[in-house]
């Protein structure tokens, strides 16, 4: 069969192979770019250099309803290939991480998404808890540092401990999947929607609103 350099670039930039492992790769396969793909991970020619700098466009959206459909998550999770997209284990991963956000409902995917005043105003906090307490000011940033960590573990959804399994982060998790297939997978985003959540405090405020509107009777 005949194969062209087009498909044989593709493939290159799909595995990161040598330019002839790739052209052998598809005449074995017959052209086809997945099974192409495939031989060479079991050849294990496919690079697994700079995965993560590579382009993730692929993926897929998954979702977890609980709670009798009070509460539900949406998680958009990227991979390289639509071939590792459709595979069970990524698949299962997309699940993992959906029922995860669920359950410990992070508020960022990573650390270098908390806002910088949102990491100033905690780390403010913890300076007063710890002059408070009577801890010498030379070592006050060093513990308001490591309480910084902390909040990490708390809010960011890549630092927290795996629902399923506490000896890993969720961040570890993805990487074992990454270093099975070969390529780079990232959460981008996720919401998480519980039924009701902030309508009692809109309703008290709007109570208050009303009573300051008349007078406050």
């Amino acid at each position: 069969m005949e194969i062209n350099a087009v498909q044989v670039k593709e493939l290159r930039e799909k595995t990161g192979a040598g330019m002839m492992d790739c052209k052998n790769a598809l005449v074995d396969a017959k052209g086809d770019m997945e099974g192409a793909i495939v031989i060479l991970r079991k050849k294990g020619l496919a690079s697994a250099q700079k995965k993560a700098t590579r382009v993730a466009a692929e993926g897929m959206i998954g979702h977890y309803i609980h709670a009798g459909g009070k509460l539900g998550v949406l998680v958009e999770v990227n991979c390289e290939t639509d071939f590792a997209a459709r595979s069970p284990d990524f698949q299962a991963l997309v699940k993992d991480i959906a029922m995860h956000v669920a359950a410990q409902n992070p508020l960022y995917v990573r650390r270098e998404d908390v806002p910088a005043d949102e990491l100033a105003k905690e780390k403010e906090i913890y300076k007063d808890q710890a002059r408070g307490s009577g801890k010498p000011e030379h070592i006050i940033d060093k513990i308001a540092e490591g309480k910084l960590e902390s909040y990490y573990q708390m809010a960011c959804l890549y630092d927290q401990a795996f629902v399923k399994d506490p000896n890993l982060t969720v961040k570890e998790l993805i990487n074992s999947l990454v270093g099975k297939i070969g390529e780079n997978i990232q959460v981008r985003r996720f919401a998480r929607f519980k039924t009701g959540e902030g309508l009692e405090k809109r309703s008290t405020d709007l109570a208050a609103d009303v009573q300051q509107a008349l007078g406050g009777e």
